[in-house]
């Protein structure tokens, strides 16, 4: 994740609430990855078990380069 902002107190105060809640959130999982403990998560309308490996690849950044199915002309 990244880091918050120098003038993180000039932000407004809901700004800064989410930041604190997305590290937070970004820590407890990354907590039960290390532990080996699975992680419960909302999704489409009932929860959902993820194991600990597939919550140490949700915390991973995103590649740089991702491959697309794009359609290359001839």
């Amino acid at each position: 994740m990244s880091s918050a902002p120098r003038n993180v107190l000039d932000l407004p105060l809901e700004e800064r609430a989410l930041l604190a809640l997305r590290a937070a959130v970004k820590e407890a999982i990354a907590e039960r990855a290390r532990e080996g403990l699975p992680v419960y998560v909302w999704s489409d309308g009932r929860v959902v078990e993820l194991s600990a490996e597939k919550s140490r690849a949700h915390l991973r950044p995103p590649s740089k380069h991702r491959t697309r199915n794009r359609k290359r002309n001839s």
